[in-house]
């Protein structure tokens, strides 16, 4: 990742657009990051800016955000004092990695006031800082940052802002002969690589941009030839300079991704450029903070059903020992049939007795193990109970296998929906495991959450504009079979392979649209990574839910089935929006 000033300064140019544009709506889809919807002026849409620690980023976005039923308290405020406000300004300060938001907004008195929405992008320390540029002082942050965190500086409503501490490096904007270039080189360690030199020396420069640097002037490790290394800092810059840029993302073998503003010919691998740094930001963050979010919100989530799985497995090897025991069943009756037989050889006191064993067709002696406390006739009862306990456990310990089969099965397709799952997804899985028993409900305070009678969905529109829906959860998928499609409806799920339900709503498609669903369903299936995925599709009318069975579960006929793989890139192209 390279979000760097040079980066920085690319979004604030290209930003200046939204410059005259009237905020709408403010939105915080989590604790991180804010969606600002603009309109008028020369650009409206929707401004994602993030503090999240690990993927901090501003770019205009068209991705759908899932908005929590109440707007947390930095929102609000946001809301209060720049809903409705029209940008005036937006600057970044040197080349760090910080813009300022200038919005004047007319108050309930009618008075118009400006406030300063301070958005640094800075790795772990990342925030979004609301100022009252007159005063100086802070409305609030997003992320609050006390003494006990820093001594530097203090982010808490009623504070003054001080702004992040300057690196008192070179501006590589303000340097225009070799002589300035190389005085500047001079001022850090002559025993750093030259990218390393590079980085230290001028501000806004990743060491991914400093490598590009001394790959195009031909210099690995040490200074080398300094008048190429000017030579290709120069060209670099002039272009930067005047606000060309090359958004660009770059993919190795590994499918690690490296993005700039400029082509990345130093690095091997697929090359993929962009008409916007919102773009290219866009496609590179995808849903990496989410992905993130959710992993850590499903951590315990993952833990118990794994757990449970273990569980099951583990019961399933004791089940499994216990029939191989019980195939002996006959072994005991023929034994307790022999003894028996020979009753009248046998005293009360023996250890064992050796008889002829007719059952045989070899006819062989066998010795039989009895219980010298007991009579002939009890030691014969004795192996008759064996006998009778072994048969019946033999189909008592079938069904119970069945059952954990089946949960081993329902536990899979609850793992594979957490892999795909967004954080309202997941709190609806929480409520199924609570639900179905396996989960105490979490105490919580307040007023209980009322239960949502119809669930969202994730809704494709196919190249035919066919509307395909995807159930991400039992939740979900039993709304959308059982409830919402029609018995003309085209249903479709991977061939015995845990995933999502699919429905192709109406009867007037053809094969272009059955061919995205079926990638859908691959695509939301254990068998995502896989290719030639069988999936199986019927109509509605033939998918039906039997008694008691696990949320989720369906059985169906009249099935058909083709082999797919998904291709990411077209399920990427595939319209979508959330449906509550």
């Amino acid at each position: 990742m390279a979000l760097d000033g040079i980066v920085t300064r690319a979004l604030a140019a290209e930003l200046q657009e939204a410059t005259g544009t009237r905020i709408h709506k403010i939105h915080q889809p989590d604790e991180h990051t804010l969606v600002l919807q603009t309109r008028g002026g020369k650009a409206q849409g929707k401004l994602l800016i993030s503090a999240n620690p690990t993927y901090p980023r501003l770019h205009w976005t068209t991705a759908s955000q899932s908005n929590p039923l109440e707007a947390p308290m930095f929102c609000m405020l946001l809301r209060k004092h720049c809903e409705g406000g029209v940008i005036e300004g937006i600057r970044q300060p040197g080349n760090e990695r910080v813009l300022h938001f200038s919005i004047r907004q007319r108050d309930e008195l009618g008075d118009y006031s400006l406030k300063t929405v301070i958005v640094e992008l800075m790795g772990r320390h990342s925030n979004i800082i609301l100022v009252d540029p007159a005063s100086g002082q802070i409305h609030d942050g997003i992320h609050h940052v006390t003494p006990a965190i820093s001594s530097y500086r203090i982010v808490l409503p009623g504070s003054s802002y001080t702004a992040p501490p300057s690196q008192d490096k070179t501006d590589p904007f303000s340097i225009h002969s070799y002589e300035q270039f190389e005085s500047a080189l001079e001022a850090v360690s002559a025993e750093l690589a030259a990218d390393k030199r590079i980085v230290a020396a001028f501000s806004g420069i990743s060491p991914l941009l400093a490598r590009e640097i001394t790959h195009r002037a031909g210099t690995l490790g040490s200074l080398g030839d300094p008048r190429a290394l000017w030579d290709a800092f120069a060209a670099l810059f002039e272009k930067l300079a005047r606000h060309e840029y090359e958004p660009v993302i770059v993919t190795d073998a590994d499918g690690r991704q490296q993005f700039s503003v400029t082509r990345l010919t130093h690095l091997d691998g697929e090359t993929k450029l962009y008409p916007t740094i919102s773009s290219c930001l866009e496609a590179y963050y995808g849903d990496k903070a989410e992905r993130d979010t959710v992993k850590q919100r499903a951590a315990d989530l993952y833990r118990f059903l794994q757990n449970e799985k273990s569980k099951n497995v583990k019961k399933l090897e004791k089940l499994s020992e216990t029939l191989e025991e019980a195939k002996d069943a006959d072994k005991h009756r023929i034994l307790g049939e022999l003894v028996t037989a020979y009753m009248h050889q046998i005293k009360r006191g023996d250890a064992s007795v050796e008889v002829v064993n007719y059952y045989s067709e070899e006819q062989e002696t066998v010795t039989i193990q009895l219980d010298p406390q007991l009579t002939p006739s009890e030691n014969a009862q004795r192996y008759f109970r064996r006998y009778t306990k072994a048969k019946n456990s033999r189909s008592v310990v079938s069904e119970q296998m069945e059952a954990a089969h089946e949960e081993i099965r329902y536990l899979d397709t609850l793992l594979q929906q957490l892999d795909s799952a967004s954080l309202q997804d997941i709190e609806e899985i929480r409520e199924e495991l609570v639900a179905e028993g396996y989960m105490r409900a979490r105490g919580r305070k307040g007023p209980k959450k009322k239960k949502t009678a119809k669930p969202a969905l994730l809704c494709y529109t196919s190249s035919e504009n066919i509307a395909i829906y995807v159930g991400k959860n039992n939740t979900q998928n039993e709304y959308l079979t059982n409830r919402l499609a029609s018995p003309g409806d085209t249903w479709l799920h991977t061939k015995d392979i845990p995933g999502s339900h699919i429905v192709i709503r109406g009867q007037d498609f053809g094969d272009a649209t059955l061919e995205e669903a079926a990638m859908l369903a691959a695509h939301y299936s254990q068998a995502r990574s896989s290719s030639l995925v069988p999936v199986d599709y019927t109509l509605i009318r033939h998918v039906r839910k039997p008694s008691g069975a696990k949320p989720g579960f369906v059985i169906y006929d009249h099935q058909k089935t083709l082999f797919i793989t998904p291709d990411e890139q077209r399920i990427k192209s595939l319209p979508s929006q959330v449906k509550a």
